[in-house]
Formats: structure tokens, C-alpha cells, sequence
């Protein structure tokens, strides 16, 4: 082989061993992402959405106590810090890098924001103009057809907040997306999906109805990753969806 043609050769393996800037970063949203679904699931409960719920720690901004690397901060993550409040968690390396790639994401996006409005004002607009209760529920009050709101403040942002009223389809979380199901004899079920694996399909349909199905008798399964929702932008004022952030930001739980 000519010298040239070998380094030429040599240089495109390199190439293609490498991965690209655009697949580095395709990692990195799908780590944060991942990353958020374990850190909703559990560390919402003692550090909240935003990460600033324990004195001296500010997770969305990047301020620990006792660590200063990512791989501190994992180890913390699952091992926890004896003689304090933090557990260790049931996580794997790999999940625990995941859930630092997401505080990583916070702190780079500045994405923590405070809600402003009022919350009053917001439940009146809630049960009222904005018509929520016509999809989701607070307390056993409302539709099943939507995620129950009861403790959506525990579990999301006020920023994330925002962004659903203003811009749905732009962050659906897996538990909350639409599935479309056709059946063999051509009848289309919309609805909110609560369960799918290789065999079944389980959802929830528009009169808040219970539907399982044999993925074997349909005849298409479609899982929407965008909101059926529309934008509440033009709709309510600024001040309004604001209010609106602070009612579902005071959701805390059903108590």
C-alpha cells in the first residue's frame, strides 16, 4: 500500500472511531435527560424541583458542600454522606453520572426560576378561564384524562411550568405522552398511555375510560413524543400564566 493511501486510511478510521460533535452532544441531552427522570423520582423529595431545598446547597446552580468533580459528586449520589440526611441511593455508576448530567444541564441552562404570580389568583384561572380541569386533577378534583397535578410542584420546575403553558410540545415526559392504537377492524383509540411493553398497550381513553389492548390485534401502535395540547400564548396574559405557575409551583402533595 502507497505511504499516502495508508495514512489516508489510517486517518478515516480515526475519523470514524470518533464521534462526531453532534452525536457527542445527542449523548449528552439523552444522559440529562435520563439523568432527570431518576432525580424526579427520588431527590425531589428532600432537595426539590429547582435543587434549593436544603440549606447550603444549590444543585441548579452547581453549589455542593462536599464535592467539587462530577465523580464526587456521583459517589455522593450513591453512597450518601454518613451522619447526615443524604442516603445512599440505590443507583448504578452509570445512573449516578446520568442524574449529574442533568444538575450539570441546570446549572449550564440556568434553567431554575422562581414563580411570581399568585397563587390564588392562579387556582381561581385554573378551575376557571383556563379550563385544567377538563384534563387534569388537584385532590381528587378534576379529569384523569392528564397527569394529576396534585404534587406537581414537588416534581417540577417553575420554568418547566411556564413552558408547558406556553410552548406544550416542547418537553413531554414519557409517562405523560399520547398513544394512537388502530385495531383490525380500523377503529382508532386515542389516549393517554399508561403502559405498553412487546405484548400489550394500556391506556387511558377520552371518557377517562380503562383500555387494554393485545398488541397482536392491532393493527398500528403510534406513541406521540409531542403535546395534544394547545399554547396558552395569546390566550392568557403574561401575568395570568404566572399566576397560573404559582398555583401549580404551591402544589405540594395531597395533604
Amino acid at each position: 500500500m502507497r505511504p499516502g493511501l495508508a495514512v489516508a486510511v489510517v486517518m478515516a478510521i480515526a475519523t470514524l472511531a470518533r464521534p462526531s460533535l453532534r452525536a457527542q452532544e445527542t449523548a449528552a441531552s439523552v444522559d440529562a435527560q435520563d439523568g432527570q427522570r431518576l432525580y424526579l423520582a427520588s431527590c425531589t423529595n428532600c432537595h426539590g424541583p429547582d435543587g434549593t431545598s436544603v440549606p447550603g446547597v444549590d444543585l441548579g446552580h452547581g453549589q455542593f458542600r462536599r464535592a467539587t468533580t462530577d465523580d464526587e459528586i456521583a459517589e455522593i449520589i450513591r453512597r450518601g454522606i454518613p451522619g447526615t440526611a443524604m442516603p445512599p441511593g440505590n443507583y448504578s455508576t452509570t445512573q449516578a453520572v446520568r442524574i449529574v448530567a442533568y444538575l450539570r444541564f441546570l446549572a449550564a441552562s440556568s434553567q431554575t426560576a422562581t414563580a411570581t404570580g399568585d397563587p390564588a389568583r392562579g387556582r381561581a384561572l385554573f378551575e376557571g378561564k383556563g379550563k385544567c380541569l377538563s384534563c387534569h386533577q388537584v385532590r381528587g378534583n378534576g379529569s384523569q384524562r392528564g397527569p394529576d397535578l396534585t404534587d406537581v410542584g414537588r416534581l417540577r420546575r417553575a420554568a418547566e411550568l411556564e413552558r408547558a403553558f406556553v410552548d406544550p410540545g416542547k418537553d413531554v415526559l414519557p409517562q405523560h405522552r399520547t398513544v394512537n392504537v388502530v385495531t383490525r377492524d380500523g377503529t382508532a383509540i386515542t389516549g393517554r398511555l399508561l403502559h405498553h411493553d412487546t405484548f400489550t398497550v394500556l391506556l387511558m381513553d377520552a371518557n377517562e375510560q380503562l383500555r387494554a389492548f393485545s398488541k397482536s390485534d392491532l393493527r398500528e401502535v403510534a406513541i406521540l413524543k409531542t403535546s395534544s395540547k394547545t399554547s396558552y400564548r395569546g390566550r392568557l396574559t403574561a401575568q395570568e400564566i404566572a399566576d397560573l405557575v404559582g398555583y401549580l409551583v404551591s402544589l405540594k402533595g395531597s395533604g
